[in-house]
């Protein structure tokens, strides 16, 4: 049974099942001309139609439901599902978040896109399925919510799903729609639906195939079986007939397995007998005009996959001009540097945090002393501890300059006058950046400097002041299970203080051993974690010599510590020092070490804030950033498949 709902003119859908209940939903023919150039950005303004309006909507990929953002608008899109289709099985709508997590059990691997205005309500969703062995992606839904709202998104999202369908290399978009012709559709108001709908996808040149038995019911006698469309995504060439029988065979093989027998699939695949594949004449639409072929300009990526960078903008005020001190501002340019060319960062503004945040990671006695005695030392000045209390740390000394011992780990990190302001912006940077995350971004970077991973509850030292690391992964735990990851050459001890009795943050850390580097007292394999964080530290120390292979085994081993904690977010602690040549280093990682290293990382396809710590050789400092980054990307939100789909054929070509 159709009702009128299924029919509304804004909604599109290239799932019609004729196999049981047809579902006939059209869109309207204004939508073509109603895609906004942005459609693979964040944010399409659409004006209301009659109104003198501007609707802002944000096109974004949702991943899973971990986050509660995220898990809103699934639950949303579940809603949509069955109101928009009521003859939906409600066990399908259910099984949505599966779909996403978990995609080898269910053969497919599903790709969730919503436009949601900036209410954060759901206006529209796709979801498509992507089959990474044969090569191609299947459009299941394209849908508005009722009630309007949505008109004109339905050519938003299908330009971004065309182009994310292009950057996975597939040959063709494949979906269904309802016949336009009479003697497979005798209802006049349905062709004149399917015929809307046909129009609109025929503007991106797909169109139907023809001459095969596709469109043979399951039972005889079922009124508009649909079309198999193919969108060819602009090569202007049909598919070949091996890519067509292996796509046709896993749709119904998998996606339609409890309705399609045997039989009818054998009958179904082998009908297609033409080489290449033939496409229905366009209709409805002018045929594209060839493309000159030219070198393409880099585009970026849509923006919900871009990685959010937030750049302390403060940094510069602090700068030790001390001779042999590495930790100065130009390693902050030269990564930055770097990675502009890339097109995969999206820079936001740092935000003002309240202290509640530092607070509740570091002791207050210690905030506040570095807040008093870095406005009494003042411009051009710097104090270096010199004085450690070993005998009695319960009475500091009366002299601020004195008592820097008291919460120093060390003699070469000193308090001038702007240490404290320059930590304290790092500060809401790595907060930021984490809100970024919280926000649906999957991947966010904050660049800082000074780093923080040697800033403990109440001590300060190997460059660093507050814990950038541990607070942004303590204000994450708020909302999920979070695991910390440190790459840094040295032991990440302030994580390791700060969490070392609390079992719902996993902090790990891969560094020299502390037989040989800094710092020296922490960073043992039989440092575990106490009470509540028994088993929650693990520290994996290193030989003094180490090359890429033997990094690449240990990572492995601490991201499956990571898996076993069934981790919802990760934190990591980016160290560029772990590179070849390093004046604080011993290891021989290069820049494809470091690209490989952010691949396997990104394969947990966790969503992922680094914060930069370490890294002081400027000549390689940039190149190192970009290839770790470039790697994370790709292996995290660059489309590709951690575990392939099942599939019946290996690899495929593409066309003819």
């Amino acid at each position: 049974m159709v009702t009128q709902a299924d029919r509304n003119p804004v909604i599109a859908c290239s799932r019609p099942r004729f196999r049981t209940e047809p579902v006939v939903c059209a869109v309207s023919a204004t939508a073509v001309a109603a895609v906004s150039s942005t459609a693979t950005g964040a944010t399409v303004p659409l004006c209301a139609v009659g109104r003198l309006e501007v609707m802002v909507f944000r096109i974004r990929r949702v991943y899973d439901n971990i986050l509660a953002r995220d898990r809103a608008a699934v639950e949303q899109v579940q809603v949509m599902l069955a109101e928009r289709f009521p003859g939906l099985d409600p066990k399908e709508v259910k099984s949505l978040p599966d779909k996403l997590r978990r995609p080898v059990e269910h053969g497919f691997r599903a790709i969730l896109y919503v436009a949601e205005n900036q209410r954060r309500t759901v206006k529209a969703f796709a979801l498509v399925f992507h089959e990474p062995d044969i090569g191609f992606v299947w459009l299941d839904y394209l849908a508005s919510a009722a009630g309007g709202g949505g008109r004109g998104l339905g050519g938003t999202l299908y330009e971004r799903i065309r182009a994310d369908a292009r950057e996975l290399g597939v040959w063709a978009v494949l979906f269904e729609c309802l016949p336009d012709e009479e003697a497979l559709c005798t209802d006049p108001g349905h062709r004149r639906q399917n015929a809307a709908r046909l129009r609109f996808y025929e503007g991106f040149g797909a169109r139907p195939v023809v001459g095969t038995a596709y469109e043979t019911p399951v039972t005889p006698g079922d009124d508009e079986p649909p079309y198999l469309v193919v969108d060819g995504l602009g090569s202007g060439r049909p598919p070949t007939r091996h890519a067509a029988r292996a796509a046709v065979r896993a749709i119904l093989d998998r996606k339609y397995r409890h309705l399609c027998p045997p039989e009818y699939v054998e009958r179904v695949v082998a009908s297609f007998t033409d080489e290449p594949v033939r496409l229905r004449p366009y209709r409805y639409a002018t045929p594209p005009a060839e493309v000159a072929s030219a070198e393409p300009r880099p585009e970026p990526p849509p923006a919900d996959r871009r990685i959010a960078l937030v750049v302390n903008d403060r940094h510069l005020i602090h700068h030790v001009r001390e001779r042999g001190y590495v930790e100065s501002p130009v390693r902050i340019d030269a990564i930055r540097r770097q990675l502009e060319p890339t097109l995969l960062f999206d820079e936001i503004p740092p935000r003002r945090f309240p202290d509640r945040h530092l607070l509740a990671v570091h002791d207050r006695g210690y905030v506040g002393y570095l807040e008093r005695v870095c406005e009494r030392v003042g411009e051009g000045r710097a104090v270096y501890p010199y004085v450690f209390p070993i005998r009695n740390s319960a009475r500091p000394p009366r002299e601020l300059e004195v008592r820097a011992g008291y919460y120093c780990i060390d003699t070469f990190t000193p308090l001038d006058g702007n240490a404290f302001r320059a930590a304290r912006r790092a500060v809401d940077c790595a907060l930021t950046a984490a809100h970024a995350v919280l926000d649906g971004r999957r991947l966010a970077y904050a660049l800082v400097r000074p780093p923080g991973h040697h800033a403990e509850r109440r001590a300060f030292g190997g460059f660093c002041y507050f814990n950038n690391t541990a607070i942004a992964a303590n204000e994450l735990a708020r909302h999920a299970r979070v695991a910390i990851l440190d790459l840094d050459y040295h032991h990440g001890n302030g994580q390791q203080d700060i969490f070392w009795e609390r079992g719902d943050v996993l902090t790990l850390s891969i560094h020299g051993h502390p037989n040989f580097a800094y710092p020296y007292f922490s960073g043992f394999a039989d440092e575990v974690g106490a009470g509540a964080g028994r088993g929650a530290n693990r520290n994996y120390p290193l030989e003094e010599r180490v090359d890429g292979q033997r990094y690449r085994e240990v990572l492995e081993r601490a991201l499956r510590r990571i898996e076993k904690h069934h981790a919802d977010i990760l934190v990591v602690a980016l160290g560029l020092d772990t590179s070849r040549k390093d004046p604080t280093g011993s290891w021989d990682l290069g820049a494809t070490d470091l690209a490989a290293n952010g691949r396997l990382v990104g394969s947990l396809r966790l969503p992922t804030l680094v914060v930069q710590e370490g890294g002081y050789r400027i000549r390689s400092l940039g190149v190192n950033a970009r290839s770790f980054f470039s790697g994370l990307w790709q292996a995290a939100v660059g489309l590709g498949d951690r575990q392939p789909a099942r599939s019946s054929s290996a690899k495929l070509p593409p066309t003819s």
